[in-house]
């Protein structure tokens, strides 16, 4: 008898080995037809993986990121096929499944053009409509070698793979064959809708050193409805990109002379203050001090840290007098140094110290993005030292500080707990103890976690907070790791109640992850029309005609006065023209003032959100305004 527990803590008997596609056909032939893959045992599988023992079972369709990833892995195969039957000279990379869709490398000479990309999709439809079975195979190393010998890539792919004593694991479809762990769907046949989306060149393996490869990006769909509704998704995120905004409305710059490292103009600045402003009233409230670090500290606390050995390929480093210096890459280490740098007593935890650091990381320059990847951002870190015994308080407390920060700006967000890489440091047990803290904070205050295996940082496992936008697209920006080593490393100390020294625990934690980035978040979140509190310009005065220039002015410096940011529009265009600039730069208010509006001490109010308001009395809209901004409403 072979037991199955399905999620809901079902369990199906059967007296002979089944597959995970038998099963799910067992549960309804609605589930079989819309299972993407499976997970067993908490490990993502083949639906054609057979159940020969006891087990726990998922079935995932489309609607779970698994099996959507699953979907989008054979999808990027039918691509890969497509192009092989339209470019039979193609050499083939890599073909993964990413958010949102897939991708698939390939060394091809010319570059695809956009009308290739529509003949491809044309042969990929062809290959769905064919509905050919997906089969998995293995092949000892010299066979599998063997097989692709005509495929310098992937022969590069199983040459890394052939010490490891495995074997070689490949899917078929029709006339096409694939090095591959897999997952895949069972047949071509699901993927319905696709769209290749863009292509564009990749360096292979991302290093600058190796070929220039040609990449075509898809998205695929079990229904055309769902690719429709997604391409208009896709179409508003255009219109929403952070880069385009950023130059349309003056907040920040990109230039050639500095590659990855932005400069934020005059608004962008405005913008960049108010969001930090914030930041340290937030912190002041949660109990938090301010500290600055040195961005530049010498090799051997890099060493000490851990960083020299684990993170030295991403960090800037040179040499003074004759030593090694490395630009920081983390605020970490000198965090570390200002604790170290007085004694403590229990009395004087748990102690938060926040920073707005400056750090560098080298990127390379193929994954560089607007303000989302760069080479230099500010990262608003704070170190928590703490007792063991209030670990767990401290990190609903960080949750707390998170949940408010976050619906300041209509932001949702998921926890990911983040456990044990293979890369870490320490004892076992102490990560044991640290996730399951992490683990019980979140349960204990309602809310729900995904577990994300192995992706902890090497120090310590860490909660993630992915934020979804007002598109539903998540970004991951928070997150709260535990560290038990750098203390150790460091050895920091605090006087007990006994008397005695004790090894505090720390907390490493970022709410906005990286001012820059989060910038570029919001923007596209709020499509460039900020709310009131964070706008650059609040409040733009509009005379009708020149003649009202010197009450307009008047009105302006009122405002100013109120503390609200405001600009006066005194150009010789017509009212008409200068509405529509105000309009485009995304101003909150409008305040049109004209003979009338002069005479009676008003101003004629137009709303970014609510249109023409009429006129009012202009201490009226100061009033309103200074509400809007103190209660940061969206």
């Amino acid at each position: 008898m072979v037991n199955v527990t399905l999620k809901d803590g079902v369990v199906k008997s059967f007296d002979r080995p089944v597959t995970a596609a038998d099963v799910a056909k067992e549960l309804g032939m609605g589930l079989y037809k819309a299972a993407c893959a499976a997970r067993i045992d908490g490990e993502l599988k083949d639906l054609r993986t057979v159940l020969d023992h006891d087990c726990q079972l998922e079935i995932l369709t489309f609607d779970d990121k698994d099996g959507q990833w699953a979907f989008n892995h054979s999808a990027s195969h039918i691509l890969a096929q497509a192009v092989m039957h339209l470019f039979p000279n193609a050499k083939f990379a890599i073909g993964p499944a990413i958010d949102n869709g897939f991708y698939y490398d390939f060394d091809v000479e010319p570059a695809f053009t956009p009308e290739d990309l529509e003949k491809i999709e044309k042969e990929m439809a062809a290959i769905v409509k064919q509905a050919l079975p997906i089969e998995r195979f293995e092949l000892d190393p010299q066979e599998a070698l063997e097989l692709m010998k005509d495929q310098p890539y992937k022969v590069e792919l199983i040459e890394e793979h052939a010490g490891k004593g495995e074997k070689i694991s490949f899917y078929k479809q029709g006339d096409f064959t694939d090095l591959c762990a897999g997952p895949h769907l069972m047949t071509t046949a699901p993927v319905k809708a696709v769209k290749l989306t863009s292509s564009t060149g990749a360096y292979w393996r991302g290093s600058e050193k190796n070929k220039m490869l040609c990449r075509i990006y898809g998205t695929a769909f079990p229904k055309k409805s769902q690719l429709e509704e997604y391409l208009e998704r896709l179409e508003e995120a255009k219109r929403r990109d952070h880069r385009k905004l950023g130059k349309e409305l003056g907040l920040f710059t990109l230039m050639d002379e500095g590659p990855g490292f932005p400069f934020f103009l005059p608004k962008g600045m405005v913008l960049r203050n108010t969001l930090i402003d914030y930041w340290r009233q937030v912190h002041k409230r949660y109990g938090y001090v301010e500290i600055s670090t040195p961005m530049m500290l010498n090799r051997s606390l890099w060493e000490r840290s851990g960083h020299w050995d684990h993170y030295k390929e991403n960090m800037y480093t040179t040499v003074i007098d004759d030593v090694d210096f490395a630009i920081k890459p983390m605020n970490c280490p000198g965090g570390m140094l200002v604790y170290k740098s007085e004694p403590h007593s229990y009395r004087d935890l748990p102690l938060r110290v926040g920073e707005l650091g400056l750090v560098h990381r080298h990127e390379l320059s193929g994954a560089l993005h607007g303000l989302f990847r760069v080479r230099c951002f500010t990262q608003d870190d704070a170190h928590i030292f703490m007792t063991w015994e209030q670990m767990k308080d401290e990190i609903k407390n960080v949750v707390r500080l998170f949940d408010e920060v976050y619906s300041v700006f209509g932001l949702t967000y998921q926890i990911e707990v983040s456990t044990m890489p293979e890369d870490h440091m320490g004892d076992v047990k102490d990560w044991d103890f640290a996730t399951e803290t992490l683990k019980a904070a979140v349960t204990e205050m309602g809310k729900d976690y995904i577990i994300n295996e192995g992706d902890g940082a090497f120090y310590g496992p860490k909660l993630d907070f992915h934020l979804a936008d007002s598109l539903g697209r998540t970004w991951q920006c928070g997150t709260i790791q535990l560290d038990m080593q750098l203390p150790e490393r460091f050895e920091l100390e605090y006087t007990g109640a006994d008397n005695e020294k004790h090894r505090p625990v720390m907390i490493h934690r970022v709410v906005l992850g990286s001012i820059e980035r989060f910038i570029g978040v919001i923007t596209e979140h709020f499509a460039g029309a900020f709310p009131m509190w964070l706008a650059p310009v609040q409040v733009e005065v509009i005379p009708v005609s020149e003649k009202y220039n010197d009450y307009a002015a008047k009105v302006a410096a009122a405002l100013d006065e109120a503390g609200l940011r405001v600009e006066k529009d005194f150009r010789p265009e017509k009212i008409g023209y200068k509405i529509r600039q105000a309009q485009l730069q995304k101003i909150p208010y409008m305040l049109i003032v004209g003979e009338k509006e002069e005479a009676e001490g008003t101003v004629s109010v137009r709303s970014r959100k609510d249109g023409d308001k009429g006129a009012v009395a202009l201490s009226d809209f100061i009033a309103a305004a200074e509400q809007e901004v103190l209660t940061r409403a969206l």
